[in-house]
């Protein structure tokens, strides 16, 4: 019997340590911020290309002066900077949180002048992580090996 409740408890640290990484929030651009980056476009795909991203992950866009920050639809208008489709509402004071709630890539620019052309924009992709489809099915497998093991005891 002392053996059932090791394996099962195994199962169940298993299954806690894969499924329950709490989300993360990323401060966009660390201590630059959001601004008009003076090292030019290149300075937020740097800081998004050494994050890792997961879906239920939040990011906090933080600016002083007059910036804004909108999600936009498509990569066209990621690329010419211009906002016909915004997802949800343009954000217009500091902080600004963006829940990451699909793990398609997120496209953000800020619609002020022409601070996006300028670099003040961001792209944000997932890496190899596991969807919540994935992860919901690694934790049916879990369940179902923990119940043969018990019923083989």
């Amino acid at each position: 019997m002392a053996g059932r409740f090791g394996v099962i408890g195994c199962l169940a640290v298993i299954a806690a340590v894969v499924m329950g990484a709490a989300a993360d929030t990323h401060t966009v651009g660390d201590g630059l911020g959001w601004t008009i980056p003076p090292g030019g476009k290149i300075a937020y795909s740097v800081w998004a290309d050494k994050e890792t991203f997961e879906v239920g992950d939040t990011l906090v866009f933080n600016w002083n002066g007059t910036h804004d920050v909108a999600r936009v639809s498509t990569k066209e208008e990621f690329d010419n900077c211009t906002a016909n489709n915004v997802t949800g509402t343009i954000q217009t004071a500091s902080p600004a949180n963006f829940t990451l709630d699909t793990n398609v890539t997120h496209y953000f620019i800020c619609t002020i002048n022409n601070h996006c052309s300028l670099g003040q924009k961001v792209k944000i992709t997932f890496g190899n992580s596991a969807s919540p489809l994935a992860a919901g099915a690694f934790s049916v497998v879990l369940f179902a090996l923990a119940v043969s093991i018990m019923s083989h005891m």
